[in-house]
């Protein structure tokens, strides 16, 4: 009796982890479709939303190779009745559009690297080196980013004013090249840096400029890439201080004023106009393609990915 009970109980047994195993199994299985399930409506909103955000620029695409006098027709549609593909070329001929992308290009350049310049050391200085006063200094530049920029427009130019500035490229480059934000974000990823590695290159006898040139800059590539990016976006995009500061558009206007310039006396030249836009947004969306992969990385260890 004893050996039919402990085969009876063995065998009740096995049928309980089976069933313990099977119904492990099915709820794994329940849960795997459930996250599937999840997976697919948050592609669909995602694609959904890429949707919205690239449908104004697809319709300002076909709306380049539209005729000028279609721009506005009712009812709307996507593809004119032309596809007048030499409203690209005509956009170069219209005025000195080559001199708008130069002009564009050499202060997105030259500012971008002013800036990167001044936040990385201001950066490296409120984030590692130890001073008298360096939290209140900090906080006191910060506070400068809650002034909007419109409010600086007169103050600064009078300030170009007296500098004889005026219509040149140092009053394009120089006074937005200064800025807060810059400074935040390296000093929040240079504060992410161990210390040790820091503490090591002093043994070494390294000095804080050696340190910061050879140890801590290389370490942050992509933070570096994240401010080059939002930085030359910045000036590229600059529309109200170019057209106040510059006397002579044809020689250094930007593309955003270059842009305002197909609106005239005699109208707009709606087609023109948006072909130019298509045009200015190439250098921008290459950059941000090459460094794709720099900016999801910097973002989130920079202090901009919830840190």
């Amino acid at each position: 009796m004893s050996t039919e009970t402990e085969t009876r109980t063995l065998l009740l047994g096995a049928d309980d982890e089976f069933v313990r195993e099977e119904a492990g199994r099915r709820g794994a299985v329940a849960r795997t479709r459930g996250e599937r399930i999840r997976l697919v409506i948050a592609h669909v909103f995602v694609y959904l939303a890429a949707a919205v955000f690239v449908s104004p620029l697809v319709y300002a695409f076909f709306s380049a190779l539209k005729p000028n006098i279609e721009i506005f027709s009712m009812p709307p549609t996507l593809i004119g009745s032309q596809v007048k593909w030499g409203n690209f070329a005509e956009v170069f001929a219209y005025g000195p559009f080559w001199t708008y992308i130069g002009n564009s290009l050499f202060v997105g350049v030259a500012g971008t690297l002013v800036v990167l310049a001044v936040s990385t050391t201001a950066g490296y200085a409120f984030g590692r080196l130890r001073w008298k006063g360096r939290d209140a200094v900090f906080l006191l530049f910060l506070g400068t980013l809650m002034v909007p920029a419109e409010v600086l427009v007169i103050p600064m130019f009078q300030v170009m004013q007296w500098f004889g500035w005026v219509n040149t490229y140092q009053a394009l480059i120089l006074p937005f090249a200064f800025t807060a934000f810059g400074t935040f974000l390296m000093r929040q990823f240079f504060r992410g840096i161990p210390f040790e590695l820091e503490e090591a290159a002093r043994v070494d006898g390294a000095g804080p400029i050696r340190t910061f040139l050879q140890i801590i800059l290389p370490l942050s590539k992509s933070s570096v890439a994240v401010l080059s990016v939002f930085t030359f976006l910045s000036f590229w995009n600059s529309y109200l201080w170019p057209l106040i500061v510059t006397v002579d558009y044809s020689t250094l206007g930007t593309l955003p004023v270059g842009l305002a310039s197909f609106s005239g006396l005699t109208g707009t030249r709606w087609d023109l106009q948006m072909a130019a836009a298509i045009i200015s947004m190439i250098p921008t969306t290459l950059l941000v393609i090459v460094l794709q992969k720099h900016l999801v990385k910097g973002i989130a260890m920079a202090g901009l990915g919830g840190r």
